[in-house]
């Protein structure tokens, strides 16, 4: 009589073979969470910046990235309000993104970066986006009805990622409404 099946012998090895396995590939995972979490929150900014961007076309009026450095978060606003100011809680916000919800120590910084990524604004602010039109000098950057920086309010600016290991990447934006994406190798900009 012949049966189909496993051995307890053959059970236990399958399983000694995994768990070694898993061992193996845990702190490996461990090592990449972090940086995968990293370039997550940047492309979300990087997004959100072209969410803002689109909507003040499509909606032909003025919308903002409102940066708050010591909340570690950032707001998408579709509207100022009446009293012409993007910060104090009278805007429309279309969205909130809290950075530390990444995990991984992610939040505003500069990490190991020991060269701006633009010459004109030296290391220091993690975030550059000084809004001339907010009477408090929060980080804001505001896109007109064509998809632009609005002049008035700034000139351009950065976002600066990091997380617990000191990787970092930048978001910015041109004035002319160009967003990119960089990461920073430890010794360049790529």
């Amino acid at each position: 009589m012949k049966k189909d099946g496993f051995t307890l012998i053959e059970l236990l090895i399958t399983f000694v073979i995994l768990g070694i396995m898993v061992s193996i590939a845990i702190p490996g995972f461990s090592r990449w969470l972090p940086g995968y979490r990293l370039k997550s929150a940047t492309r979300d900014l990087y997004s959100n910046m072209q969410l803002a961007k689109m909507g003040a076309v499509k909606n032909n009026a003025d919308w903002a990235v409102v940066f708050n450095v010591g909340a570690n978060s950032y707001r998408i606003c579709s509207d100022i309000g009446g009293d012409n100011d993007w910060t104090n809680g009278n805007e429309t916000v279309e969205k909130t993104v809290n950075l530390s919800d990444y995990g991984s120590g992610v939040s505003y910084g500069q990490g190991t970066v020991t060269i701006p990524i633009d010459a004109s604004r030296p290391l220091g602010d993690s975030v550059t986006f000084d809004d001339d039109e907010t009477p408090n000098g929060n980080d804001v950057v505001v896109f007109n009805s064509r998809g632009m920086i609005n002049e008035q309010a700034n000139s351009g600016g950065e976002a600066y990622i990091s997380n617990s290991n000191n990787s970092t990447y930048v978001v910015v934006c041109l004035s002319t409404g160009v967003i990119l994406m960089r990461m920073w190798t430890g010794a360049a900009w790529e």
